[in-house]
């Protein structure tokens, strides 16, 4: 194992807005590679307001020539509600024949769907919902499409099957909203400087910290630490509000995201000031997202 003290991280003080219970994969590579994560839930999930029109959906997945998942959330809300209800999933798709395809968005919704037993017949290339549509095309033009998805979920991707002229069943399958209890002290520590980098891993997290410490904030953080955005979507809501200097990871998985921060501090010379040539250079893939 490489020496930690060695890495770009070793020292940096990270903070990581996901939900708590996302956090232990990236929190373990953080670590290992001598960063110290610090814990700071911007967003949690909770179940729709009604599950009535999900029930109906699930009950009839077989009617669908395609399923669309654009996060591991969306699959996870989906396995869930299908054991509540008693329907085997690996039952349904253990076969190839007769059953509808499944396209996710990326490696980790690939990862979570494979597990819940819904084998992915489609990975997007570039890791965005919108791609999905983009990528398939043809195939999915007038077929039965189930979306289930957040009710904050950007709305490029239904615009885009519409146009398509799919028949789309895009139903909500969980709710993102802001935490429950949200740990004052830390993010006053984070504003007065006890941190090196923040990573953002969607525009709900971006703007439920916004709400919380007022639209300028960030603004005058990224001149003092970096910031990573998950996804030009994420870093369009930081452009927003603000936040130019931003660092884009590659795409969604862990190992991305990890790398993304260790080159901006490895290119910066291990400085946390959000002006490296890095960072420049992902501030126009900003502006063009």
């Amino acid at each position: 194992m490489a020496d930690a003290s060695k890495s770009p991280l070793a020292g940096k003080r990270v903070v990581v807005t996901r939900a708590i219970e996302q956090t232990s994969d990236l929190s373990a590579r953080l670590s290992a590679l001598g960063a110290i994560p610090i814990s700071l839930p911007l967003v949690s999930f909770a179940p729709p307001a009604a599950y009535s029109p999900l029930d109906a959906a699930l009950s009839q997945l077989h009617s669908f020539d395609w399923i669309i998942f654009t996060s591991a959330n969306a699959v996870h809300a989906v396995a869930s509600r299908v054991a509540h209800l008693g329907i085997s999933l690996h039952q349904k798709f253990s076969s190839s024949q007769n059953r509808p395809q499944i396209a996710v968005v990326g490696p980790a919704t690939k990862s979570e769907a494979a597990a819940a037993g819904l084998p992915a017949d489609y990975v997007a290339k570039t890791h965005l919902g919108v791609a999905l549509a983009e990528e398939l095309g043809d195939r999915l033009r007038n077929k039965s499409v189930f979306l289930p998805r957040s009710d904050r979920a950007n709305p490029d991707l239904p615009a885009a099957l519409r146009k398509l002229g799919t028949k789309l069943t895009e139903v909500i399958a969980y709710r993102t909203i802001p935490p429950a209890d949200t740990n004052q002290s830390r993010i006053n520590a984070v504003i007065d400087g006890e941190a090196d980098a923040m990573l953002f891993f969607s525009p709900s997290a971006v703007n439920n910290f916004a709400a919380l410490t007022g639209r300028e904030r960030l603004a005058t953080l990224q001149n003092r630490i970096a910031i990573v955005a998950v996804g030009p979507i994420t870093a369009r809501a930081l452009n927003e509000i603000g936040a130019h200097h931003v660092t884009i990871a590659a795409d969604t998985t862990t190992a991305a995201v990890v790398d993304a921060l260790a080159n901006h501090f490895a290119s910066s010379g291990a400085s946390a000031a959000a002006t490296s040539p890095s960072q420049s250079s992902s501030q126009a893939g900003v502006n063009r997202a």
